[in-house]
């Protein structure tokens, strides 16, 4: 096996991944610095109660599954595994996701380029790799071995939901209606800035177009890492805050997360 480019030689890539590596584990240090500031000095990286309750927890979820999944499928991939070049789309954007609300939450305190840092270093390594990535060849593996219409359906049928949520607190808001805190503010402008990409991801994997086998499968797996990381948020809230737990809202979410995750087992066993 040749891995003098930095990748085995039978993954569908237009030449060497070395900025790509680099650049993603210095997106995994600054998630590790990140979490374990936001948890260990919580009163100074978050100087209100809603941040401490939003944020503290999050970075938990960061520690032990943004960063996981994002080394993870690192190391499939160097082993020539294409679930681990696809799904690293979906650890970056999740990364992309979960920083995007931060920067428009936090204050502009000496956290806040930490977290710039890493929504646009994600967004710049993820343009980079899908753009890597030979979407013919990619195309060819998966065509015959994937649900392309409902998984593209599942994704794009839940970008549209949350992004109709979005577009609905937006015009309450401007209307007269209660404005959303400052830390769900971020959580809707993350969510405007990103379900399109599941629409439009979801749409041309149903129309089986190139662009959408080369982040169909991305866009799954970030989103069921969002659906199982918002289920360990709300079950961390009442442990590290005085937040109180939410049944109802664990289970809505798990039910949304078992239907972006069954096309994604589908996508894994092809």
């Amino acid at each position: 096996m040749n891995t003098s480019d930095n990748h085995p030689i039978n993954l569908p890539v237009k030449g060497k991944l070395t900025l790509i590596y680099a650049l993603s584990l210095v997106i995994a240090i600054l998630m590790t610095i990140a979490s374990v500031v936001g948890i260990r000095y919580r009163t100074l990286i978050y100087p209100i109660d809603e941040l401490v309750r939003t944020f503290v927890s999050n970075d938990v979820v960061n520690l032990f599954i943004g960063l996981p999944i994002l080394l993870g499928s690192m190391a499939l991939t160097r082993r020539g595994k294409l679930i681990g070049l696809l799904c690293w789309t979906g650890a970056l954007f999740f990364v992309f996701y979960n920083y995007t609300a931060y920067v428009f939450a936090m204050p502009l305190n000496w956290a806040f380029p930490l977290h710039l840092a890493l929504m646009t270093l994600s967004a710049y390594t993820l343009i980079g790799l899908v753009a890597g990535m030979d979407g013919k060849a990619v195309q060819q593996r998966l065509s015959s071995a994937v649900p392309e219409k409902f998984a593209g359906g599942v994704l794009a049928g839940l970008g549209i939901l949350f992004f109709l949520r979005v577009i609905s607190v937006m015009v309450s808001a401007l209307t007269g209606g209660d404005f959303p805190t400052e830390a769900e503010f971020a959580v809707n402008i993350a969510d405007f800035l990103t379900t399109p990409t599941w629409i439009i991801g979801g749409l041309l994997l149903w129309r089986r177009k190139v662009f959408g086998y080369v982040t169909g499968l991305g866009l799954l797996f970030q989103g069921s890492m969002l659906f199982i990381a918002l289920i360990v948020f709300l079950l961390l809230q009442p442990v590290l805050t005085s937040t109180p737990f939410a049944l109802a809202d664990v289970l809505v979410i798990f039910v949304m997360g078992m239907i972006c995750f069954i096309p994604l087992r589908s996508l894994f066993a092809g």
